[in-house]
């Protein structure tokens, strides 16, 4: 695990660009992330944001820049990267006929954690999701809420010193969402960080301390969530957001388009 005062960051990125086919999704971002940080990185469908993670994790090959996550150059080591990472990604395929204790056991042996201690951190970690007794239930029997707990403890089951989290509140209830935000923040004070991607502009505002707002491939603002509010001067993030990204006639066009769905709906 990375302890706080390590001076090396987490993430250092420089001049990443990404194509598909003739479109530039990517134009040049720059970010360097130090240890012990949650990091809200945050924009439009279709700015860049799941791309940026798939290279940042390993996923996607083919683009320009440089890229170290952890210490290690993506290209170069991307088993390197990936033994110290951990990721909960939006829409996650899991193996459906395995049991809870089956998929958990696979991810541990993947991670050459050792078994007695695998064993442990299941236990510990499903037990603080209240999942103890889910061990042996089949993948496709679980809700969606209960999934999400099961991805982010194999996410976390060999302490990775960096974790990605795509929208990891999704099918959480109240209690539960509750949780794995003190958790994000435990994580993060215990020298671990958070790489988070949400459209949950309350959630981020509210659990990181730096955040990202990326438009076009590109990063258009960058800084801790207070700054990002005076700077624009604007009472939350969720304003700063649409200014940023739709202009400053962002309000009046939701209320245009609201009003043409409800006189759509009149008699």
């Amino acid at each position: 695990m990375i302890t706080p005062e390590s001076p090396s960051p987490s993430i250092r990125v420089s001049a990443l660009r990404h194509r598909y086919g003739s479109k530039e999704v990517l134009t040049g971002v720059d970010l360097t992330i130090p240890a012990g940080t949650v990091f809200g990185y945050i924009g439009p469908n279709g700015a860049g944001k799941s791309t940026t993670v798939k290279i940042l994790t390993g996923l996607l090959p083919g683009w320009e820049g440089a890229v170290e996550v952890c210490g290690h150059d993506v290209r170069r080591s991307p088993l390197e990267v990936k033994a110290r990472i951990g990721y909960v990604p939006e829409n996650a395929i899991l193996y459906e006929q395995l049991t809870v204790g089956e998929l958990l056991e696979l991810v541990g042996r993947l991670h050459r954690v050792p078994t007695d201690l695998a064993e442990r951190r299941i236990r510990e970690i499903l037990g603080g999701f209240g999942l103890e007794e889910r061990l042996g239930t089949r993948i496709q029997a679980l809700s969606k809420g209960l999934r999400q707990k099961v991805l982010i403890t194999s996410a976390l089951l060999h302490d990775p010193e960096l974790i990605f989290l795509d929208e990891p509140l999704s099918g959480l209830d109240v209690d539960s969402a509750r949780l794995v935000k003190d958790l994000i923040r435990g994580l993060a004070d215990s020298g671990r960080t958070v790489f988070y991607c949400s459209h949950d502009m309350d959630v981020v505002e509210k659990v990181c301390d730096r955040i990202a707002i990326v438009s076009e491939g590109r990063i258009i603002a960058d800084g801790a969530p207070r700054e990002l509010t005076e700077a624009a001067e604007q009472g939350d993030l969720e304003a700063v957001f649409s200014l940023l990204t739709r202009g400053k006639d962002a309000a009046r066009d939701t209320r245009a388009r609201v009003e043409r769905i409800l006189g759509s709906l009149a008699p």
